[in-house]
């Protein structure tokens, strides 16, 4: 019988012959079933996906059925493990199912879904383009590439606005260190709030200055404090608007 044949021999009688196309059927036929199954399992719900995927395995594990249909099994195992959320095994899963197929749509979508979703924005790009090569009028594929091409603007607009707070922070630095300024650990931002120093187009620094009244427990912030400003401008400014203050104040109790 063929099943008894040693690895790597030919068969040498019909029976034999007809044993393995018996076995092969058998495979088939298997296989087949499993996919079918795996299938339903899918449409039965989450609790159900490790039965699919276990069907999935099980089918290609049986190499009895051709590149087109091995293709669909690895296909379909990406499927399940996108729902599950398993990127890694369900990128590659569409990658072997390219492989045996390279015009499988299906699974170039779901390579293009599962390298999205793994942020390998060029990857799913050229996937989705290739997928449209095939099919031009594949709506899910069309949908993926818009949703592409969106996150790909806006991480372009992230790095470029973390590019020019970098490089305006070292500008900072810098400005700092040449005039011999030490920077120190951020005090009471309660009440200056999250306030940073700026260099103006002039190469001028400016910062918040806050000014602590603790005997009236009452302070005074000055949010624009230029490095070429006299501090007694900025005081006789708080005394004048003091002044206004308690006139006003006093014309009202006056009146009353």
């Amino acid at each position: 019988m063929a099943l008894w044949m040693e690895a790597g021999s030919e068969p040498k009688t019909e029976k034999e012959l007809a044993d393995l196309d018996a076995i092969s059927a058998l495979k088939e036929s298997t296989a087949f079933e499993l996919k079918e199954l795996g299938n339903e399992y899918v449409k039965k719900g989450k609790k159900h996906y490790s039965d699919a995927i276990d069907c999935y395995t099980r089918a290609i594990n049986q190499n009895a059925l051709s590149d087109a249909e091995q293709s669909i099994l690895y296909s379909n195992r990406a499927h399940v493990n996108l729902l599950l959320g398993n990127y890694r095994r369900a990128l590659q899963d569409a990658e072997d199912a390219i492989k045996l197929n390279p015009s499988n749509v299906k699974a170039l979508y779901r390579a293009a879904k599962a390298s999205f979703s793994l942020n390998l924005l060029a990857e799913a790009k050229g996937l989705c383009e290739k997928g449209l090569q095939h099919s031009s009028s594949n709506e899910e594929l069309k949908k993926l590439a818009r949703h592409i091409d969106i996150q790909k603007s806006e991480m372009e607009r992230r790095d470029a606005e973390v590019s020019k707070a970098v490089s305006s922070a070292k500008t900072i630095v810098s400005a700092f260190e040449t005039r011999g300024l030490k920077i120190a650990k951020p005090m009471y931002q309660e009440l200056t709030g999250p306030r940073k120093p700026t260099l103006d187009k002039n190469n001028i620094l400016h910062w918040a200055v806050l000014l602590l009244y603790p005997e009236v427990m009452s302070s005074d912030l000055i949010e624009e404090f230029c490095e070429t400003d006299m501090f007694s401008a900025h005081l006789d400014m708080i005394s004048f608007v003091l002044y206004r203050y308690k006139n006003d104040k006093l014309k009202l109790l006056n009146q009353m």
